[in-house]
């Protein structure tokens, strides 16, 4: 047995036992293990560290993508708007865009307004944008190369009900009148048809029958789209209006105007005499310009001069078109026998009287008279919204806060909308106003 004691050998150092030799070796061992859980922990430690780091990194660089794209919004959300105001400027680069009418032309150009619900939208985002379309472009470039020297050229809008028929003719319209033309805009022709507050016994013909107050109604704003222009005119003709009253020759176009305004009972024959006078004068040399005047004739539902109307006489049988004088007086700026500007009209199915709702051809609203009389003209065709359209009327919406409904501002929810609507303008500013 071995003895605990320490042994001192013949030099005097003490003796190293076996089993302090053990206890060391384990000891070592520990060690060796406490340092090796160590080293392993210090991986794992470091591992975590890198982790954290990359982490952090990415949530900065992350952050700092953010900031710097920040900028960038106003340019992705700008797809649906352009600043270019003047409508001779648009071209396909401006298609699918909205553009913003200023209010002096908005007062100026349709002083009657234009379509209610358009008016409604325009009160509640507290501006007029109209949106570029391929229709109004195409006709905009047809004016363009025209030669006013030959008959004038009849254009015509046609398209389904709720497309944008009205408005692609307004936005044509703006370009008449931001390119100094004289502007004559019967902005819904279905109104002289029905609905007339007053039918009186033409003085001029016994045949016919007046509207003076639509036709007063018309001359006021006439006289303030077109004010600077017709003190320019003169008239070629002496007008007996009454035994008392009469409009000499030589007149300002201006005076003629007023003489129907203050008279609301001779505005009817006003309007014919007006009518006259700008179809001989049309292209003609004007006091203080060389070259002649253009007049742009625009009128909505064209296909109101042919229908039906809802007028009864004394003995309630119904009056025919041709015998209302406003009708018999614009039928003749329908025809081609004349020169120095154009007809821009639009076929509507909405107030069109006894015709079926999903009729819009023009061989179908205008009916056989009709179509023989306008025949030749250009058609210019109007369709839904196309994909590009559509997803900036979509944008155009967001941006005005228009659609508040939670889903309706998700990618699913406009891919609902665009489809219950079919992409038909009408129909989609139906389903987001309820939203």
């Amino acid at each position: 047995m071995f003895c605990n004691a320490r042994r001192i050998c013949p030099c005097g150092r003490p003796h190293v036992t076996i089993r302090q030799i053990m206890t060391l070796h384990r000891l070592s061992l520990r060690l060796r293990q406490a340092i090796m859980t160590l080293h392993r922990l210090s991986l794992r430690l470091r591992q975590a560290v890198t982790q954290a780091r990359h982490l952090h990194s990415s949530r900065r660089g992350q952050q700092l993508e953010a900031v710097a794209v920040e900028p960038e919004l106003p340019k992705e959300l700008s797809f649906f708007r352009t600043r270019e105001s003047d409508p001779a400027c648009h071209a396909e680069v401006h298609m699918g865009q909205y553009y913003t009418l200023s209010p002096v032309h908005l007062r100026t150009v349709f002083p009657h307004g234009l379509p209610s619900r358009f008016q409604l939208q325009m009160k509640t985002f507290n501006e007029t944008c109209v949106m570029v379309r391929q229709p109004a472009l195409e006709l905009i470039s047809h004016l363009k190369k025209a030669d006013y020297s030959k008959p004038a050229v009849r254009y015509m809008f046609y398209g389904a009900n709720g497309c944008g028929k009205t408005i692609s003719l307004c936005h044509a319209l703006h370009y008449c009148y931001t390119q100094g033309w004289l502007v004559l805009h019967i902005p819904d022709a279905h109104l002289w048809v029905k609905n007339c507050k007053e039918l009186l016994p033409s003085t001029f013909s016994p045949s016919r029958f007046d509207q003076p107050i639509e036709a007063s109604h018309w001359l006021r704003n006439f006289k303030i789209t077109n004010e600077p222009l017709l003190s320019k005119l003169k008239t070629t003709q002496r007008y007996v209006w009454t035994k008392r009253e009469s409009t000499e020759e030589g007149r300002t176009l201006a005076e003629l105007v007023e003489q129907g305004v203050a008279r609301v009972r001779t505005s009817s024959d006003v309007v014919g005499a007006l009518l006259k006078e700008l179809r001989l004068q049309a292209g003609q040399p004007m006091e203080g310009r060389q070259e002649g005047f253009r007049l742009a004739v625009a009128v909505d539902g064209v296909n109101a001069l042919w229908g039906r109307t809802s007028l009864k006489k004394e003995d309630k049988s119904v009056v025919a078109p041709e015998e209302l004088t406003l009708i018999h007086n614009l039928r003749k700026m329908m025809k081609n026998d004349w020169c120095g500007g154009a007809v821009i009209s639009s076929l509507s199915q909405t107030g069109s009287l006894f015709k079926p709702k999903d009729v819009y051809l023009p061989q179908e609203l205008l009916g056989e008279d009709g179509f023989d009389d306008m025949d030749p003209f250009v058609p210019v065709p109007v369709s839904n919204y196309s994909e590009k359209e559509s997803e900036s009327c979509y944008l155009y919406y967001m941006d005005r806060n228009w659609l508040q409904h939670p889903h309706s501002r998700t990618e699913e929810g406009k891919k609902e909308l665009l489809f219950l609507s079919n992409r038909n303008p009408n129909v989609l500013e139906r389903l987001c106003a309820s939203l």
